[in-house]
């Protein structure tokens, strides 16, 4: 009688994992934040389990799935207001009695342009142009 205990390996006969593109992992990541988008059937379609999509959805937003939003240039909101009493009131100069001053600065260098009318604060003039000589 043999009394040798062996294991069953099921899964023998297993195939290796796949390996995918980023470029293939960011596009069905894409197709699954449309609107009424199924990341079920997306995944299907494509050939892959639904779990490794939402574990590349995950990555995305923790931004670890390579190029995020946050590499592309966005463009920021901006609202143009008139301008109130309170700032016409700043560019007065001291010694001109009451007369608006009508400096205008003008500076530019190989990667901006800047235009400061008025009278800046120095202050404030000193970081911009720290940060835009360096």
């Amino acid at each position: 009688m043999d009394t040798t205990i062996r294991p069953i390996i099921a899964g023998a006969d297993r195939l290796p994992y796949r390996r995918h593109e980023l470029s293939f992992k960011r596009r069905l990541v894409a197709l699954t934040q449309a609107p009424g988008a199924s990341v079920a059937r997306i995944a299907r379609e494509h050939g892959v389990n639904a779990n490794q999509v939402f574990s590349w959805r995950k990555l995305y937003r923790e931004g670890r799935l390579g190029a995020t939003d946050s590499d592309e240039v966005r463009l920021l909101p901006v609202d143009v207001a008139a301008p109130t009493m309170a700032a016409s009131a700043k560019l007065v100069e001291p010694g001109l009695q009451g007369k608006p001053y009508s400096g205008r600065l003008r500076i530019e260098c190989a990667h901006a342009h800047l235009i400061i009318e008025g009278s800046p604060d120095s202050q404030a003039l000193r970081v911009v142009l720290e940060h835009l000589l360096r």
